[in-house]
């Protein structure tokens, strides 16, 4: 399935207007226009992931008049915040999130998304800006979980956790910054884990307000292991310890 592509300044303000998903849009440095206001006008009141890019871009992206514009529209919907930890609690599960931060490799997404899905995870944060496109390759890649499970874009990844915080689930990031292995939590309780970008790892904002953070003990001279390996081992470890503790 590809997430369907529309061009040009009037359909993509059409689309925005009538409440399509939005899954990123390019627009061409130096666009001006009354046209080109109307959209960043709408852009910026409904938050929508957006970047800058040179004209040769876009034309890779479409042959059609795209006038400085190409969106494309996500495959899938994205779920409130607010309305995926709500329904969570009252499903009597004991919650189990994942965080992704800005992660922009599509397959390594997709490949998290299948495991999450395998796992049992109740929901997928992640930003609306700085995250992979959700298209075909990462349709593909999850082999269809991520219609299985629910995924919600935030407009800031700490505000997301403080709320998840206050709603009585605590939050563990994967790093290599920890002290502690992952094998000395207990994780049976409401958690959330954060998984860092694929080269910086987690921001640092993030990582001032984490409740704890752990990492997987490495054995050879690799310094670190892929990002969606890696959250394999850590929702593993998770299922293993909430199926010891039924």
């Amino acid at each position: 399935m590809k997430n369907t592509q529309i061009f040009g300044l009037h359909p993509v303000i059409e689309a925005i207007e009538a409440g399509k998903t939005i899954d990123k849009i390019f627009i061409q440095k130096g666009l001006k226009g009354a046209l080109f206001s109307q959209l960043l006008s709408l852009v910026e009141t409904y938050h929508l992931p957006h970047s800058y890019v040179p004209i040769e871009k876009l034309q890779r992206l479409t042959r059609g008049n795209h006038q400085g514009i190409v969106a494309l529209l996500s495959p899938v919907e994205f779920v409130p915040l607010e309305e995926l930890v709500l329904s969570t609690i009252e499903s009597g599960r004991v919650p189990l999130f994942l965080i992704l931060d800005h992660l922009s490799d599509v397959r390594n997404v997709g490949a998290i998304i299948r495991t999450a899905e395998c796992t049992g995870v109740n929901g997928i944060l992640l930003p609306k800006q700085g995250s992979a496109s959700i298209g075909e390759d990462m349709v593909k890649t999850s082999a269809g979980a991520i219609f299985n499970l629910p995924l919600c874009k935030v407009d800031n990844l700490i505000d997301a956790i403080y709320y998840l915080q206050g709603s009585g689930i605590k939050v563990l990031g994967a790093t290599e910054k920890a002290s502690s292995l992952l094998y000395d939590f207990s994780l049976s309780e409401p958690l959330a884990i954060v998984m860092g970008a694929e080269d910086t790892g987690i921001s640092k904002g993030v990582l001032k307000v984490l409740d704890e953070k752990a990492k997987l003990p490495l054995q050879g001279e690799t310094s670190s292991l892929n990002v969606s390996v890696a959250c394999g081992a850590f929702l593993y470890e998770v299922v293993r310890q909430r199926l010891m503790n039924q």
